[in-house]
């Protein structure tokens, strides 16, 4: 094997697939990434039996072959290489040689045939959107994705399409997000849970333009395909949260407030809230609605904090405790310039939703406050 290519075009292909490389196994194969040349591409495998990734560039393919090399050493020699062009071969002694101006590398390698296929899906059910309104939607979702292995199914992202809706839904056990679109292409009605690990390296991939992706579902497999990427993955089993259940209906406190104004407002409690004197523990913050204005405050150990808002109200007064970081997660991820926020009672969920339309809705459980807060 011998190709010669330039090292941006490269880089690229590897940072796509890299993540697709296991980090903890006990088969050294599955460390690598599989490179295999055709005509005039190459193409970048990695699989760890969970999530697979698939690159393919265009080089000067001199001699066609395939091998395996370590993912890190392989990616960190390219990427500390000038930027030129960088010739890379299979020598007579089964060593990977990577040359470019001054520089030579020499790598073992591994037996291509060793390295596990990725499934062959046979799609059963597929959508197909522009790239940047998938990179919105994971990113107004993804971080309620729960870290808890213990309840798998909610490490994994709900992918609903119902009456030609899509809706991505995570959940974590203390909030809830929910973003939808129509899809412009008729579409069966399916549901798959993704794994939240598949759907980041999927948003690192894409791009902000509107070139297409092609998500595709078998039964316990699903598949995304953009431009000369690919990425398999497998499904998340078992019963995911009934989502249209859990969100209320009805409100007895809401309040129109400038995104950016509540936001700073959040930011500037959790510093008393996320108190460094005692890093283990976090405070709730307390939300206090009266006519005309929101009270957030908090009391820890460290100090003290209040900040004020004047806000449109409707409804009854109101006081709940919430952990701030749910909120700025929360607003973090809106672009409207204001939101409607709504509350039950002081120990139901609270909503934060836009004004105009019901594209997005984030729901965050409140904490008990003590009695002397």
């Amino acid at each position: 094997m011998k190709i010669v290519c330039y090292k941006d075009t490269i880089l690229k292909a590897i940072n796509s697939v890299v993540k697709g490389v296991a980090s903890k196994t006990t088969m050294p194969i599955l460390e690598g990434i599989l490179i295999q040349t055709n005509d005039n591409e190459i193409k970048l495998t990695t699989y760890d039996l969970e999530i697979g990734i698939e690159c393919v560039m265009s080089c000067e393919v001199k001699e066609q072959g395939s091998t395996v090399v370590n993912a890190i050493m392989f990616s960190e020699i390219i990427r500390k290489l000038p930027n030129t062009e960088i010739h890379i071969s299979v020598n007579d002694k089964n060593l990977l040689e990577i040359e470019c101006e001054g520089s030579l590398y020499k790598l073992a390698t591994m037996n291509p045939e060793e390295f596990p296929e990725l499934p062959k899906i046979e799609v059963e059910n597929s959508i197909e959107l522009d790239q940047c309104v998938l990179k919105n939607m994971i990113r107004k979702t993804i971080f309620a994705v729960s870290q808890e292995e213990s309840r798998q199914i909610f490490t994994g992202c709900l992918f609903e399409i119902e009456s030609n809706k899509l809706s991505l839904v995570c959940v974590d056990g203390f909030r809830l997000a929910l973003r939808s679109i129509f899809l412009n292409k008729q579409s069966n009605d399916f549901k798959a849970v993704i794994p939240g690990k598949t759907l980041n390296e999927v948003n690192k991939i894409i791009s902000d333009g509107f070139e297409p992706v092609k998500i595709g579902v078998a039964k316990n497999q699903a598949l995304f395909e953009m431009d000369n990427c690919k990425v398999v993955t497998r499904i998340l089993d078992g019963e995911f949260l009934n989502y249209k259940n859990v969100i209320p209906s009805n409100w007895e406190t809401r309040i129109k407030v400038n995104t950016n104004n509540i936001q700073d407002s959040f930011e500037r409690i959790s510093l008393i809230s996320a108190s460094t004197v005692e890093k283990e523990k976090k405070y709730p913050v307390k939300v206090q609605v009266d006519i005309g204005k929101v009270v957030i405050s908090c009391t820890t150990q460290t100090g003290d904090a209040k900040e004020e808002l004047y806000v449109e109200t409707e409804g009854k007064n109101l006081e709940a405790g919430f952990n701030p970081k749910y909120f700025l997660d929360c607003l973090k991820a809106i672009d409207d310039e204001e939101v409607f926020v709504e509350f039950g009672t002081s120990i139901s969920p609270c909503l934060i939703k836009p004004i105009e339309n019901n594209d997005y809705t984030y729901m965050i459980l409140p904490i008990r406050l003590k009695e002397d807060d």
